[in-house]
């Protein structure tokens, strides 16, 4: 037997082991990474689905929505790494809680966001509340203090002098003209108190999660930048290439055409101002294209 006749088996092994290698590597490189989103109840979970998640796919991105069922968990998973990213929240919430609860976790990008809306089953207006009526608001300090805000902006209530309305509270109210009586509830469950309670500042969130429609809000809050909802992920994870993959998807022309779709009810959300910019950049170049085909 020859040299060649024993390497021959050899090396045909080793070349089919080094192309299993290559195949496996190969297979390895294609398998989808998974992101997985924390939502509260209500429309973000669709805003990922619909104008998220198919930009993140085509990156080769497998999407994951987890739906928890109050303000306090998502965080909390997000903290844990039990999710990767959420999208249910506002910058001084976010603060806030990360502050509280000692956590790293830091916002990406804004988003288009359903503002807090005033709600009644049993008035038509604001001029119909009576002395004494019980209006129902959200018991997170965060969301109460924005409730309270929301109603000294429509007239029903003032603030004492110097007090920090970021962090006002029941008892920071000075003038209350009508005698309301607000009543701090967890705020999944205020859309439940309309058939109890005169009326109800209800998150846009839950207002939605509950089937009420927007444009039936009495009022309709109009939302500060810093209050427009976010996603967020671990202060660790900012430059990670997931995290910027998000980002990039959602300042996409895609995620913009999306959520404009009159089919869907985010054309109805208040847009984030980099969001704004851009949407009249593209409609100014639209228009400028138009009028060159005109002529």
């Amino acid at each position: 037997m020859n040299f060649k006749t024993l390497i021959g088996p050899a090396a045909r092994a080793l070349a089919l082991l080094s192309l299993g290698l290559a195949i496996g590597s190969a297979s390895a490189q294609i398998t989808p990474k998974t992101i997985v989103f924390g939502v509260a109840p209500g429309p973000y979970g669709d805003l990922i689905k619909v104008a998220i998640q198919p930009g993140l796919e085509k990156k080769g991105y497998k999407v994951v929505v987890k739906e928890f069922s109050d303000y306090v968990q998502p965080n909390l998973a997000l903290a844990n790494n039990s999710i990767d990213a959420n999208l249910f929240q506002h910058r001084l919430y976010l603060e806030k809680f990360s502050a509280d609860k000692g956590l790293k976790l830091s916002p990406l990008i804004n988003v288009p966001t359903a503002g807090l809306g005033i709600y009644s089953h049993k008035i038509k207006s604001l001029d119909q509340l009576k002395k004494g009526d019980i209006v129902t608001v959200a018991n997170d300090p965060t969301n109460l203090a924005r409730a309270l805000r929301f109603l000294a902006k429509l007239g029903l209530l003032t603030f004492k002098k110097d007090i920090d309305p970021v962090q006002a509270s029941e008892r920071d109210i000075e003038q209350n003209p009508l005698g309301l009586q607000f009543k701090p509830l967890e705020a999944a469950q205020l859309p439940r108190t309309l058939d109890s309670a005169t009326a109800s500042v209800v998150n846009g969130n839950f207002a939605i999660a509950a089937g009420l429609n927007l444009a039936s809000a009495l009022k309709l809050e109009v939302l500060d930048e810093n209050i427009k909802n976010l996603v967020a992920v671990k202060t660790a994870d900012l430059e990670k290439p997931f995290a910027q993959d998000i980002k990039q998807v959602i300042e996409s022309p895609e995620f913009l055409a999306a959520v404009d779709d009159p089919k869907h009810i985010f054309k109805e959300f208040q847009k984030p101002d980099w969001l704004k910019e851009k949407a009249a950049k593209a409609k100014a170049s639209s228009g400028a294209k138009t009028d060159k085909a005109a002529k």
